[in-house]
């Protein structure tokens, strides 16, 4: 198959490394560039760390501040946000492998109510898990350490392929992404193509937009690569 990723970098690279082991032709074409940011972080004392994406991660090990919160508890959301959390200094890490429902359940039975967590993240987020921890009540402190800026257009390489209608699949991570993709789809003029790509999407959050416009979309049983792999 000819799948197009659409995930920002680095994590668009590494799952086309997992797909071209697997047999597949890829073509990468990010409609997220992430530019990490450096806000001064809310004041403490805090009793943890939640992450909700591995961008979060990479961010949070670039700010001036990351490294005095190593030897705080880690949560994250699921298996490459965790792996990355410790390989940035972590210690202490929980993989909550779901999404942020998950991570929610998963802080809430470890820390009592009264604690405060930080969330470092991006300032586009899929699910508002400050809410999610309201109810049991832990507070959470949310600090923007990155932002994602949208793509403009189709690279040649991901436009031509999809004119030539060679992609069979795209792989979704995030609705972000899918709302950029179609935007940039429809300025080349490509709406009959996509509409015979299959659309693999992690969730369905995720694929809300292509149901909206009228696409077909396949969802992954659960919230993770690999489960979004399983669909091809």
């Amino acid at each position: 198959m000819h799948i197009l990723v659409t995930r920002p970098e680095p994590a668009a690279s590494q799952t086309a490394e997992r797909l071209r082991t697997l047999g597949h032709a890829v073509t990468v074409d990010p409609m997220l560039r992430i530019a990490p940011t450096a806000p001064t972080l809310p004041e403490g004392p805090f009793d943890a760390v939640a992450f909700t994406s591995i961008n979060g991660v990479k961010a949070f090990a670039l700010h001036p501040q990351g490294p005095d919160f190593f030897h705080l508890p880690a949560f994250a959301v699921g298996p490459r946000t965790s792996k990355e959390a410790r390989a940035i200094g972590f210690a202490n890490v929980t993989d909550c492998d779901g999404d942020a429902s998950a991570l929610a359940g998963r802080i809430a039975g470890a820390l009592p109510a009264g604690a405060k967590v930080l969330n470092p993240a991006g300032e586009d987020r899929a699910a508002d898990l400050q809410a999610l921890l309201a109810a049991p009540g832990i507070t959470l402190e949310l600090a923007i350490v990155y932002a994602a800026q949208p793509a403009d257009a189709l690279s040649e390489e991901a436009r031509a392929a999809l004119a030539s209608g060679t992609v069979t699949a795209a792989l979704h991570l995030s609705q972000r992404t899918v709302k950029t993709l179609l935007k940039c789809v429809a300025a080349a003029g490509l709406n009959d193509r996509l509409i015979e790509v299959r659309q693999l999407c992690l969730s369905e959050q995720v694929a809300e937009p292509f149901v909206k416009a009228g696409l077909k979309v396949e969802v992954a049983t659960a919230p993770n690569e690999d489960a979004l792999l399983a669909l091809l």
